[in-house]
């Protein structure tokens, strides 16, 4: 009889545990395909995860995976697409062909004043028939955006005084930004941000043109010796998708939950980014980095030639692929201009 009581007392305890943890245990869990490490750039899906789980009391988790443990960068897209994942962070101009109503806000020289306004461009370009569409081909659903500042270039080696010294000048610099150097003679390359400071530690490149988050945590600011702080070329769309499949699977209260952690997380983004700042110029400071200016006059010529002209040709290209590329440009511009 005493063993029969010791045995039930175990079963009982065995079977309790049993139903805490089936209490403590999701219903639904997604994976996110993120590259790097946690930083600025991926705090609002860190904020997501928390918000998501708040709202469902732990039955939906959103899992995070750093480092391309579940992809590389440049294949993101290709994992939604196929159901490698649920969720990722890309960037448009690791393959502009494959998201071209994206390289919209790529163009340089837009003007974006800052951070708050680039979210309202950005959800509105989202927002659009035409990018719901083109996505879409990639089983994927534009969920909120990465919003970066204007970026600007860290170089090694001889600073340029002037912009006819970035002539031949092998730069890290993507999309629009890459269009505008090329227009200074700067030959750009697609080194992805993990390579970044390998490449300019070596010699690969002599510059790399990032938002000032992804020059502390690619440690790219402890392989230069230069900075522009007033080129502001432009800077580059990242948003992050989820799977159309899997939000479809999803059950009402919980499609509901991760919508409305969509405006607190970029908020917590944006917060969090103010605060970069003041980590970025006493990190340059430490690691003798000399910070370099333009004349006005320089800035004007350079966008002289690399902003309308290339807004210009990306119409036309775009155009002709039956995009409605001249619609989408004047779509971020008035949400600019605050119309």
């Amino acid at each position: 009889m005493k063993n029969l009581k010791v045995a039930t007392a175990v079963l009982a305890a065995t079977m309790g545990s049993a139903f805490v943890g089936e209490a403590l245990a999701a219903d639904v869990t997604w994976n996110v395909s993120l590259w790097g490490k946690r930083r600025a750039f991926t705090e609002h899906v860190e904020k997501l995860a928390e918000e998501v789980a708040a709202r469902t009391n732990g039955k939906f988790e959103i899992k995070l995976h750093y480092g391309g443990a579940l992809s590389k960068s440049r294949e993101n897209l290709d994992g939604i697409s196929i159901g490698a994942f649920e969720m990722a962070q890309f960037c448009a101009s690791y393959h502009a062909d494959k998201n071209p109503t994206l390289t919209t806000t790529d163009l340089p020289f837009l003007g974006v004043p800052d951070l708050e306004t680039q979210v309202k461009v950005d959800f509105a370009l989202y927002n659009h028939p035409a990018v719901q569409k083109d996505l879409g081909r990639w089983n994927a659903k534009l969920l909120m955006p990465s919003p970066m500042p204007q970026y600007n270039l860290l170089g090694k080696g001889d600073a340029p005084a002037k912009l006819a010294d970035f002539e031949g000048m092998r730069v890290r610099a993507l999309g629009g930004v890459g269009n505008a150097m090329k227009t200074i003679g700067a030959v750009p390359t697609t080194v992805t941000a993990s390579e970044a400071y390998q490449a300019i530690d070596s010699g690969t490149v002599q510059a790399v043109a990032f938002a000032p988050h992804a020059h502390l945590s690619f440690k790219t600011v402890e392989a230069g010796s230069w900075w522009t702080n007033n080129l502001n070329p432009g800077t580059v769309s990242c948003p992050v998708v989820v799977s159309t499949d899997a939000y479809d699977m999803l059950a009402p209260e919980f499609q509901k939950a991760l919508d409305e952690s969509v405006a607190p997380a970029v908020q917590h983004y944006l917060d969090t980014y103010a605060k970069v700042y003041d980590k970025f110029y006493p990190a340059l400071e430490a690691n003798g980095v000399k910070q370099i200016s333009f004349t006005e006059e320089e800035l004007e010529a350079f966008k002289a030639v690399a902003g309308k002209p290339i807004w210009d040709k990306w119409v036309e290209d775009m155009s002709a692929k039956g995009l409605p590329a001249a619609e989408l440009l004047t779509l971020v511009q008035n949400t600019i201009a605050g119309k």
